[in-house]
């Protein structure tokens, strides 16, 4: 599955973190950032189940990360949302990621 977000990341450098800090809280996403585009996408890939939107937006949130998912160019119908009920602890990560924001 992949989801793709508009985000307001601003550089290179709080991408990279970014990337570091998802890869830590989040088991199984593939992760990057096309900051060239005019929504500053991330691009989230899980092939070992579904992705949690509503927790990664919340996680980018409390980071100070604005994060929406775009609009799937699939048609209706196609697409499945499941929920694993993923358990995880942002305090971690967040405060890691205070120093750099």
């Amino acid at each position: 599955m992949v989801e793709v977000f508009k985000t307001n990341v601003k550089n290179k450098n709080q991408a990279k973190m970014l990337i570091h800090l998802i890869y830590e809280t989040f088991q199984g996403y593939v992760v990057n950032f096309d900051l060239e585009d005019c929504d500053r996408i991330l691009r989230v890939k899980c092939e070992s189940g579904c992705i949690e939107s509503e927790d990664l937006i919340h996680f980018l949130q409390k980071l100070g990360v604005q994060a929406e998912i775009l609009p799937d160019e699939t048609p209706p119908g196609q697409r499945s949302f499941l929920s694993s009920g993923i358990n995880f602890h942002f305090g971690t990560a967040i405060e890691q990621a205070k120093r750099y924001f």
